[in-house]
């Protein structure tokens, strides 16, 4: 009914997971009956196969099945064993063994990075990297945290973002949610040992250069100065990202006159920061 009213599948699945949670069937199989309504199919039955299904593995039906992924890196197990008739073992087996990939979940990234944030990323990572290995910075020494949003409801199963790739390839990416969804922002901070710092924004602030200050850094410094009594914030490193209210000449100040090191972050990486991984 809903495909006849022209109801798109993606609207049809969510519906579905509204009502049946995890036991909907994932998108997938709904833009395949979705088609298949439209090409005029009426019956719900599964057509008929000859033969039991396959279980034996060759070169023929793992060339198949590697088809089906490079097609579509997400479709699911039982997705190949429709296409191709081959056991759930077989094409496991096929998948797992033969072609070595394994399903991951999608990464959401923020945009596409340009050549010379690449490069930038590179540099201040090495460098990074080598005050460490020289034992000029410690990591029991490093304090980092973030501006982060938690949502009040889960939306979607992450297990339909996940997609089959070989060892060493990059995951796959997904677009953000819906940035109206409920949620509450925190401004979290954290070292080695365990949380410095969970500070709740109420809704409705702007977070600036001086809130950041006075209601993030000085209770952050006070709580260093809490847990180390006879050290204070000496050799202390601050790792927060590049966000206007992190950079502003005033917190580089505030900072510097307690005596905090900022470790350098590249531009649009979030993926550095610890509170975004």
């Amino acid at each position: 009914m809903r495909a006849a009213l022209n109801i798109q599948p993606r609207v049809i699945h969510e519906e579905l997971y509204s009502v049946h949670g995890d036991q909907a069937p994932c998108l997938r199989t709904v833009e395949r009956w979705f088609q298949r309504f439209r090409e005029g199919q009426v019956e719900l039955d599964d057509e008929a196969r000859s033969g039991r299904p396959i279980a034996v593995t060759t070169p023929d039906n793992i060339e198949q099945v590697r088809l089906i992924i490079d097609d579509d890196s997400r479709v699911t197990i039982e997705e190949i064993q429709e296409q191709t008739g081959l056991t759930y073992g077989t094409t496991r087996r096929i998948i797992k063994d033969h072609l070595q990939l394994t399903k991951i979940t999608a990464r959401y990234i923020p945009k596409e990075l340009t050549d010379f944030q690449r490069n930038e990323r590179v540099r201040i990572c090495k460098e990074n990297l080598r005050k460490f290995k020289d034992g000029t910075w410690r990591l029991c020494n490093v304090v980092t945290g973030d501006e982060s949003w938690f949502f009040h409801k889960q939306t979607g199963r992450k297990s339909s973002n996940a997609a089959w790739v070989a060892k060493g390839d990059a995951p796959p990416t997904v677009p953000r949610r819906d940035r109206f969804a409920p949620r509450t922002l925190f401004s979290i901070f954290f070292k080695s040992t365990g949380p410095l710092l969970i500070h709740h924004v109420e809704r409705g602030q702007t977070i600036d250069h001086e809130y950041y200050i006075d209601n993030c850094l000085q209770p952050l410094v006070e709580e260093i100065k809490h847990q180390r009594p006879s050290y204070g914030t000496n050799r202390i490193l601050l790792h927060h990202d590049n966000g206007k209210p992190h950079i502003h000449q005033y917190v580089s100040d505030y900072l510097e006159s307690e005596g905090l090191t900022i470790i350098p972050h590249p531009p649009n990486s979030p993926d550095l920061s610890p509170c975004d991984f």
